[in-house]
């Protein structure tokens, strides 16, 4: 068999852990292979020693049959390696063009002949069907258009296999479609692609074989056609997983959010929400679908006191809360799982003892007299991470050393600690796997048992339908649609979305 990569025994060891031990995995020549794994199961970690970002311990790497040593990624690129990372490496100042270009730049004398490149990214753009602009600023595009600019990156520098690390986790449902059809033009192209993943129907539907690691262990290979999703989700967490969130019919009492009239304009000053309004009970899960763009970010930022509202109301248990500041508005009784854990969650240089004590730190007994009592922080950090199931060396580990879903962890036990009246989840598992998802799920509704108002802001449809108890629909900043969640289907939901039942003046009762 020629496999164009060869991983073997590959351990790698960091202090306090062992994240890859004795992993074998090998690609074929134009298949696209999935790395399946929990958060933190090492598969990152893995793609790193491949890329050159990593240096293995042990065992031997192979690129088209020939064993190599991949000490910095300047050599996997030589070797034709690219890798298209979770977290974009991309200057938001500089064009598409001058990023795709950085270090490799076509010179005309001792100039940079950006005109060329400009033609030169073009041409491979519309090879691959990677619809940019190559004289955009970065910080003008869309999260995707900006995942294709890390992909021309790797295929400007002639890479024949491409790493996709994560590549769905901060798309919408249709940049990902568009995602998986630029990955099968590229296997057309002669291509071969390793994809890391947790999202089992991406594999079933685009992968040829799948890898699987547990904890750092490589648990075996399989090819796609002969698996399921119920197969392969119990391989990857090592126990039976269950799909559907149980729950039990809702009980709701009396309001605890009350939006009306609300009106909140975007950074760049347009209406992003208009007229809305939404009511959401002690005892009830309430969703909001819509497609990405609605206005779903900026009324979580006004209900949080992170954005200033133009006209309306927003009442907790019957009080005024619009645009309180931030601290007023958490101590109101409400708790905020924020859609981006990176920029709006966590300080990621703190240890995650610190980062649980974000919300409380200035009260006893955390610190006293404005001094910080850091036995009381470690202690709280080591309830919640026990509680929690926070998978960490320590409560003195930086929060960016964990992987995404034990960062959602953390932050999601600090939040319910603090016993707020009204927790608003905002894509509470985006980037998860199905164990992590499973467990967040059902802190989720166990919130909503315990008599908490829960307000669910997802783009994942089987999340919200699974979870909620009430779906409201926003379409261009308004709430179009409000319906029963255990009355509805994904094509209902999706015309909704869409915009298509909307009235001209229909009142929707909240």
């Amino acid at each position: 068999m020629d496999y164009v990569i060869e991983m073997l025994n590959i351990r790698k060891e960091f202090p306090g852990i062992v994240a890859n031990d004795n992993v074998t995995l090998q690609l074929k020549k134009g298949e696209i292979h999935a790395l399946l794994g929990e958060n933190g199961a090492g598969k990152s970690t893995l793609m790193n020693v491949l890329f050159g970002l990593y240096q293995p311990e042990q065992g031997e790497i192979r690129v088209k049959g020939k064993p190599v040593n991949i000490t910095n990624p300047n050599i996997a690129n030589d070797l034709g390696i690219g890798m298209v990372h979770q977290h974009f490496m991309l200057i938001d100042k500089f064009t598409v063009t001058e990023n795709i270009i950085l270090g490799e730049e076509p010179k005309k004398g001792v100039a940079i002949n950006i005109k060329a490149a400009e033609e030169t990214v073009k041409e491979i753009s519309e090879k691959y069907g990677l619809a940019v602009d190559p004289r955009s600023k970065i910080s003008d595009i869309s999260i995707g258009m900006q995942q294709r600019v890390e992909i021309l990156k790797t295929l400007y520098r002639g890479a024949d296999i491409i790493i996709f690390d994560e590549p769905t986790a901060v798309l919408t449902p249709q940049e990902i479609r568009e995602l998986i059809q630029i990955m099968k033009t590229l296997i057309k192209e002669g291509k071969s692609i390793i994809l890391i993943t947790h999202k089992l129907k991406e594999i079933m539907e685009v992968c040829d074989r799948v890898t699987v690691i547990r904890k750092g262990e490589g648990i075996g290979t399989l090819n796609v056609k002969d698996t399921n999703t119920h197969e392969l989700a119990n391989l990857m967490v090592g126990r039976e997983v269950v799909f559907t969130t149980e729950k039990g019919p809702a009980n709701p009492k009396d309001p605890v959010l009350e939006i009306k009239d609300l009106a909140v304009n975007s950074s760049r000053g347009v209406q992003a929400i208009k007229h809305l309004n939404l009511n959401v009970r002690s005892g009830e899960i309430v969703g909001i679908a819509g497609v990405d763009g609605n206005g779903q970010s900026e009324l979580i930022e006004a209900i949080t006191g992170l954005r200033k509202t133009e006209n309306g109301s927003i009442r907790l248990n019957g009080k005024e809360i619009q645009n309180l500041k931030p601290r007023k508005v958490t101590e109101s009784g409400i708790g905020h799982i924020p859609e981006d854990r990176h920029k709006h969650g966590l300080v990621l240089d703190y240890s995650i003892g610190e980062n649980i004590v974000l919300q409380t730190y200035y009260k006893k007994p955390i610190s006293k007299h404005g001094v910080l009592n850091y036995k009381s922080i470690y202690k709280k950090a080591k309830e919640i991470i026990s509680i929690f199931d926070v998978r960490t060396p320590s409560e003195y580990t930086k929060a960016r050393s964990l992987s995404g879903g034990n960062q959602q962890k953390a932050i999601i036990g600090r939040e319910i600690d603090r016993n707020p009246d009204l927790l608003i989840a905002a894509q509470p598992t985006r980037g998860l796997d199905v164990g992590a998802i499973e467990f967040i799920h059902k802190r989720l509704i166990e919130q909503r048992d315990r008599g908490k108002a829960v307000l669910l802001v997802s783009f994942e449809l089987d999340e919200i339908l699974n979870v909620s108890d009430r779906i409201a629909v926003i379409y261009e900043g308004q709430i179009i649609d409000i319906v029963d969640a255990s009355q509805t289907t994904e094509q209902e939901l999706g015309l909704l979305m869409a915009g298509s039942k909307k009235k001209v003046g229909e009142q929707i009762n909240v």
